[in-house]
C-alpha cells in the first residue's frame, strides 16, 4: 500500500506544502504561477508547494468546504 501524501499549511506565509516523499530537494520547477514542484536527484517529484494558497483556492473554496462537510457527516 502506498503512503498518503502529507499536507501542511502555514497560515503565516499562506503556503500549502504537499509531501509526496521524503528526501533532499535537487530542483524546483514552477509549473504555474505560485505552484512549484520539487524534484529529487533522480527527477522524481517529492513535493508540491502552493504559494498564496487562500487566493489560489478561493474559486473552489465553497465547493471544497461543502465536500468536507459531506465527508465529515458520514463518519
Amino acid at each position: 500500500m502506498k503512503k498518503k501524501p502529507l499536507v501542511h499549511y502555514d497560515p503565516k506565509s499562506d503556503v500549502i506544502y504537499i509531501v509526496l516523499r521524503k528526501g533532499p530537494e535537487k530542483t524546483v520547477i514552477e509549473v504555474a504561477a505560485g505552484v512549484n514542484v520539487e524534484l529529487d536527484e533522480r527527477g522524481e517529484i517529492i513535493g508540491i508547494e502552493i504559494l498564496r494558497a487562500t487566493k489560489f483556492f478561493k474559486p473552489i473554496a465553497k465547493l471544497l468546504y461543502n465536500r468536507i462537510q459531506v465527508v465529515g457527516a458520514n463518519k
